[in-house]
């Protein structure tokens, strides 16, 4: 029993030692637990110390590993006192783990909410989109977490079936909002898929101090707003964003439950995409319609302004202007295979109703 107690713990190491987001001895990290104990010890019986809170900074100045494998940091506070103490490591992330995320929100900064999310259990957010090892792994995320999502990708599904990592989830269900989710769901069966879907996203600091990354898709639930979830035709909402100067989708992600959900009434431009019981493919289109969702203030009730054809279209989607004159972008293949960004105009009638000009009409209109 002993040498196994020792294979085990050479083991834990040295995966340990791989895991480039796991603060180790000359690190600064920051405290990634809601809340955690800093200790006189490692021992079980050691005396509290201080608490500290989720974005609080400490200095690493040690590490130890205690009997059960479990990974210790001693760290420095930055408090009056520089209160000196045991942490739990996985209580802690890397200075250099931060920085990376930081990198991640640094280059999505100019790129608008695509939709919201939130997590149908608890999982990782991690670096990149991959669960192959735990090398990428930030931080484990509650259930319920809420983020912004800038963006997605499609990846291979890891070779091995045994992944070190495996971030499983509940059966994942439609961007519908299903109060009835986890009743039987281990007995409904997906369609074998090759590929796995991703989010990239952003978390507000009361989730997490890292402010960006990766989280994989069967975790997450999209929360349609109640403004909208009513419309949908049979095709599932992708990405969604407000055309009037009210409040839009991120509104999901800033800390308010039901902000989203509470929304006063008002004009959408939505991305739809054809449900499908196949195998999603690593490149196809983010959506394959646009729907424009208007809102009429005096008779308070929706139509809809513009229900477009058929498209190959990919993100991201920006809204631009002000007032009553607007516009939006996304990107579209064309029929020689090559993807560029198109725009959409959106006026007011004398009504008040909101007119929408695709990018086909108006090239017509110019040549005339």
């Amino acid at each position: 029993m002993k040498r196994v107690k020792i294979v085990y713990i050479i083991i834990s190491l040295l995966t340990l030692a791989s895991c480039s987001t796991l603060a180790k001895k000359d690190d600064k990290g920051v405290v990634i637990a809601r809340r955690a104990q800093v200790r006189s010890s490692t021992a079980v019986v050691a005396a509290d110390l201080v608490e500290v809170n989720r974005g609080d900074q400490v200095d690493i100045i040690g590490q130890d590993t205690a009997e059960n494998g479990e990974r210790w940091l001693r760290v420095r506070m930055h408090n009056e006192e520089g209160t000196e103490g045991w942490i739990e490591a996985r209580n802690v992330m890397s200075q250099e783990a931060l920085d990376r995320s930081r990198k991640i929100a640094e280059e999505e900064a100019s790129t608008p909410a695509q939709a919201a999310g939130q997590l149908r259990a608890s999982t990782n957010l991690r670096l990149s989109p991959d669960r192959s090892n735990n090398d990428n792994i930030l931080m484990k995320l509650d259930n319920g977490a809420r983020f912004e999502i800038v963006g997605w990708k499609r990846v291979p599904k890891p070779k091995s079936t045994e992944t070190t990592e495996s971030d499983d989830a509940p059966r994942a269900g439609s961007v519908q909002q299903d109060n009835s989710k986890g009743k039987g769901s281990e007995s409904l069966k997906e369609p074998e898929d090759v590929n796995e879907l991703w989010y990239k996203v952003r978390l507000p600091s009361s989730i997490s101090p890292a402010p960006a990354g990766w989280i994989y898709g069967k975790q997450v639930e999209l929360s349609v707003p109640s403004d909208i979830i009513f419309y949908r035709t049979g095709r599932e909402f992708v990405a969604w964003q407000r055309l009037d100067e009210s409040v839009d989708a991120s509104l999901a992600a800033q800390g308010n439950k039901d902000a989203a959900q509470d929304a006063k009434p008002g004009s959408w431009v939505i991305l739809e995409k054809s449900s499908s019981d196949e195998p999603r493919k690593l490149n196809e289109p983010d959506f394959d319609r646009v729907y424009v969702l208007g809102y009429d203030k005096e008779r308070r009730e929706h139509y809809t302004a513009y229900r477009g054809p058929d498209v190959k279209g990919f993100l991201p989607l920006k809204v631009e202007g002000r007032g009553d004159n607007k516009a939006f972008t996304v990107r579209v293949q064309a029929e020689d295979g090559q993807t560029k960004e198109v725009q959409y105009k959106v006026t007011k009638d004398d009504k008040g109703m909101l007119k929408v000009t695709p990018p086909f009409e108006a090239k017509e209109r110019k040549r005339k």
